[in-house]
């Protein structure tokens, strides 16, 4: 009889947003597959929860793919969580997800925190239709022609940048999408210093540009058309 993968959403700052059942499952399964061991360590440690470590991440997947689905096969229950927020999504646990479906493992889907979703709510765009993005290209040629193919589609545009790039990436969407799109960045959420910056692009540009310290992993999203009933509540 084969085990179960279970996939765990983990908190994308405020340790309190972790649910009973992950708690649950965590301490039942018999190993947990993580993206860093050190940051999962860390959730585990607060929660008084002690439990086998896999790493798994880009760059170790192909080996460690044939362990663990070795060990789902062989009637293991493991938890897949990623170091915030939903594992498998712009990240490769989806693979881990893909491979145990194949080999008719059961997998088990947690619902939990998610920081594209969570910014999009609180982003005041709408949230009737979107793209979810994950990362786009890190060229600007290829970012460019990545954003065009969204100009027209008339629905909110999200995803994820990094804080040494968002200055130059807002920019290239200030080109792509002109004045009058609406912006959101997000970043910091659920914690402390939690900031959604809202206008149009260039108002967003005005007000990010002169920053000395942009830290934390941001959320970008971008309504292409003109909508009237956004507003500012910086």
């Amino acid at each position: 009889m084969t085990g179960i993968l279970y996939v765990v959403p983990t908190p994308i700052g405020n340790l309190e947003d972790i649910t009973l059942r992950a708690l649950r499952i965590l301490k039942e399964c018999d190993f947990i597959a993580c993206e860093d061991t050190r940051q999962s360590l860390k959730l585990l440690t607060h929660f008084e929860i002690s439990k086998p470590l896999v790493s798994f991440y880009s760059y170790n997947q192909q080996h460690r793919l044939p362990q663990i689905i070795a060990k789902l096969c062989g009637g293991k229950k493991a938890a897949l969580v990623s170091d915030s927020g939903t594992p498998a999504v712009s990240d490769p646990g989806y693979i881990l997800v893909k491979e145990a479906l194949e080999k008719g493992i059961k997998v088990e889907i947690l619902p939990g925190a998610n920081a594209a979703i969570t910014a999009l709510v609180g982003s005041g765009l709408p949230t009737d239709g979107f793209i979810f993005c994950g990362f786009l290209k890190r060229k600007p040629g290829k970012m460019k022609k990545e954003l065009s193919e969204f100009l027209n589609l008339g629905k909110t545009v999200i995803f994820y940048e990094s804080p040494h790039r968002v200055l130059k990436t807002v920019e290239i969407c200030l080109e792509v999408f002109g004045d009058t799109a609406q912006m959101c960045l997000a970043r910091e959420m659920t914690k402390k210093f939690e900031e959604f910056i809202r206008g149009d692009i260039r108002e967003v540009l005005e007000n990010i540009k002169n920053r000395q310290n942009l830290l934390g992993e941001f959320v970008v999203l971008i309504y292409p058309e003109n909508n009237e009933q956004f507003t500012d509540n910086n």
